[in-house]
C-alpha cells in the first residue's frame, strides 16, 4: 500500500499558456512537475512547431530552467474529423498514426516519459461501439509500440459520455490486448460507475492522473472540493492499489492558478 504524501504535485499546462510567466507561477507555487497539454494538433505542429528543429527539447529545457520537469504530455484529439483512433476510414487512421508518432518521438527525444492519449472521439451510437473499439485497439497497439521503441510509456485515458473507455470493461479490452499499454486515470470522467470501482479494476496499470472535481453529470475540471467527489475515498483506493505516480491536476486554468492547485494539494495530503 502506498502513501498519498509520496505522490509529487504536478499541474497540466495548456500549450497555449506555456510561457515564462506561467513557469514563474509554477516555481513560486512550488510546483515542480508539469503535463504539457493540447487538444488541438495544430497548436503543437504550427503554433509551437513542436516537432521541428528541436522545439520539443527547447520547451523541455525552458521548463527545467525554472526547475519544472515536463513528465508527460497530452497527445491531441482534435480535429475530431482527422484525429479519431476509431475512425472507420483506414486512410484517416493512418494519417492520425503518423501525426501522433511524430509527436511521440519528439517528446521522447526531449526527455518526456509519458504520452497520454484518448481512445476515441465522439459521439458514437451503441450499435457501432464494438466495431469502433476493435479499430481503436489496433491503432493504440501500434502507437504503444512507437512509444516503447522511443523509450516512452503510452497511457490511455478513460473518457465520458459516448467515448470509448467510459467503463472499466472497455478499458480492460485495451489492456488485455496491449500488454505495454498503461492508463491515465481522469477523476472527473466517470459518469456510469464510481471512480473507486474503475480504479480497482485497472489500478495496477495506472501510471498518471488527471485530478479534478465534477458534479457527476458531466466533466467540469473543477478544483477538488468544488464538486461532489469523496476525495478521501478516492485517494484511499489509489493507495490500496499501490499508485506511485504523480498527483497531476487537470483543472480549468482560466478559473484557477498554480497557487490554487498547490494549496489544494497541501490540504488533500494532510
Amino acid at each position: 500500500m502506498t502513501n498519498r504524501k509520496d505522490w509529487a504535485l504536478s499541474l497540466s499546462c495548456p500549450a497555449t499558456r506555456f510561457n515564462e510567466d506561467m513557469l514563474r507561477q509554477y516555481q513560486t507555487a512550488g510546483i515542480r512537475n508539469m503535463e504539457l497539454t493540447s487538444g488541438d494538433l495544430y497548436v503543437y505542429t504550427d503554433q509551437l512547431s513542436y516537432t521541428q528543429n528541436g522545439s520539443a527539447a527547447a520547451i523541455y529545457a525552458l521548463a527545467k530552467s525554472y526547475d519544472v520537469t515536463i513528465g508527460s504530455f497530452h497527445l491531441p484529439f482534435q480535429p475530431f474529423e482527422t484525429m479519431d483512433p476509431a475512425d472507420p476510414d483506414k486512410g484517416l487512421r493512418e494519417k492520425m498514426i503518423a501525426a501522433q508518432s511524430e509527436l511521440i518521438r519528439a517528446a521522447a527525444g526531449s526527455g518526456i516519459g509519458i504520452a497520454v492519449i484518448h481512445p476515441s472521439a465522439e459521439p458514437y451510437t451503441e450499435e457501432e461501439r464494438g466495431h469502433r473499439l476493435d479499430l481503436a485497439i489496433e491503432v493504440i497497439d501500434r502507437l504503444t509500440a512507437v512509444a516503447k521503441s522511443a523509450g516512452m510509456v503510452l497511457a490511455l485515458e478513460n473518457l465520458p459520455r459516448t467515448c470509448l473507455c467510459r467503463s472499466h470493461d472497455e478499458m480492460l479490452r485495451f489492456l488485455d490486448a496491449i500488454p505495454d499499454l498503461r492508463v491515465c486515470f481522469d477523476t472527473n470522467h466517470n459518469l456510469s460507475e464510481p471512480n473507486e470501482d474503475y480504479i480497482r479494476a485497472v489500478g495496477s496499470k495506472i501510471v498518471t492522473l488527471h485530478i479534478s472535481d465534477y458534479d457527476f453529470i458531466d466533466e467540469r475540471h473543477l478544483l477538488p472540493g468544488d464538486g461532489k467527489i469523496d476525495w478521501n475515498s478516492l485517494l484511499s483506493t489509489l493507495e490500496a492499489e499501490n499508485y506511485t505516480g504523480r498527483f497531476n491536476y487537470e483543472i480549468k486554468m482560466n478559473l484557477y492558478s498554480p497557487a490554487d492547485a498547490a494549496e489544494n494539494y497541501r490540504n488533500l495530503m494532510k
